[in-house]
């Protein structure tokens, strides 16, 4: 198989052939059909986050075809179209996953960055947390609802029932949840990077019925807000444009620093929450909303040879919607 390889972190990946991986008991081998370049890909080479398994092959917005079975695997069969996301295994016994919280388990494995992902022809997933796609999609356009959609949704989740809802910074994720949002009925306000045009008529393309820069105020408070730009100082931007009771999610794996704020911000019972991850039952019910509310992704498509390309468009915010690479 071809992969592209993580050999030191902030070097640039090194495309290799290597023999075809084998699915151990309860997993699967995947023939890749498309792989999304996501922001935590970025975080994972450039070293925000700690102590990736390496070499690695990065990758988590896998979607292919079930090449081979392990023992034991009866879920799925040889052909089938199947998803894999970033939670590749939990231990199911910590006090984390029998509370039902598997999001948070205390050993857990993650695709693309503490097992190999899908910057390859193939990669080797746990059965167990591989989800039914379906058959007719198109696997470029799949692909970004791996990762950009499911936290997109966990955070719009943990925003709450709210109509207002304000997000920041309008990559992959931003542009799959406005869609839900829209279809939901809510009001969408975008938050994009300062002079950034073209972003903003993207947002109002998909729905949002206000699009600004970071450093504007909404025309109207929100009652939620939702981060998922990587930027710490817009924990206290958020907090000013949201009404009294109301939430501002933090949606990255990574985030800078967020500055010192004035208390003031924070009162009146506002909150600040982060999200962790995602659970099955996440990539259930997501799966299921994306084709009833019209989801529609857009992409780039690159060879795999060319991720350190896609790596770096998604690290400049070059692009519009999500870089995916096509082995």
């Amino acid at each position: 198989m071809k992969a592209m390889v993580l050999y030191e972190i902030g070097t640039p990946l090194v495309l290799e052939h290597r023999p075809p991986p084998a699915a151990g008991p309860g997993e699967i081998r995947v023939a890749v059909e498309a792989c999304a370049v996501c922001r935590t890909d970025l975080h994972v080479v450039d070293g925000d986050l700690p102590r990736p398994r390496l070499p690695l092959i990065p990758g988590h917005e896998i979607v292919g075809r079930v090449e081979a079975l392990g023992s034991g695997v009866s879920s799925l069969e040889p052909g089938q179209r199947v998803g894999i996301p970033w939670l590749g295994h939990t231990c199911g016994h910590c006090p984390y996953c029998l509370a039902g919280h598997e999001n948070l388990c205390d050993e857990p494995l993650f695709t693309g960055y503490t097992r190999d992902g899908g910057f390859a022809t193939l990669a080797v997933a746990d059965a167990a947390y591989a989800f039914s796609l379906p058959e007719d999609g198109d696997p470029v356009a799949q692909a970004p609802l791996l990762c950009a959609g499911l936290i997109g949704w966990r955070s719009l989740v943990a925003a709450g029932p709210g109509e207002r809802i304000g997000i920041y910074g309008f990559g992959a994720a931003a542009h799959i949840i406005t869609q839900v949002c829209t279809w939901e009925g809510r009001r969408v306000h975008a938050f994009t990077r300062p002079g950034d045009p073209a972003a903003q008529e993207f947002a109002r393309s998909l729905g949002a019925v206000w699009a600004g820069g970071s450093d504007e105020m909404p025309p109207e408070s929100l009652d939620a807000a939702i981060i998922f730009a990587p930027a710490g100082d817009l924990v206290p931007v958020a907090l000013q444009a949201v009404r009294k009771g109301g939430r501002v999610v933090c949606g990255g794996i990574h985030m800078s620093d967020i500055p010192q704020f004035p208390y003031r911000l924070l009162w009146q019972e506002r909150q600040i929450v982060s999200v962790a991850n995602l659970t099955r039952q996440d990539a259930v019910d997501f799966l299921a909303i994306a084709p009833e509310a019209g989801v529609r992704t857009r992409t780039v498509a690159y060879t795999l040879a060319a991720a350190n390309e896609a790596l770096d468009d998604v690290r400049s915010g070059r692009l519009q919607g999500a870089a995916v690479l096509v082995p």
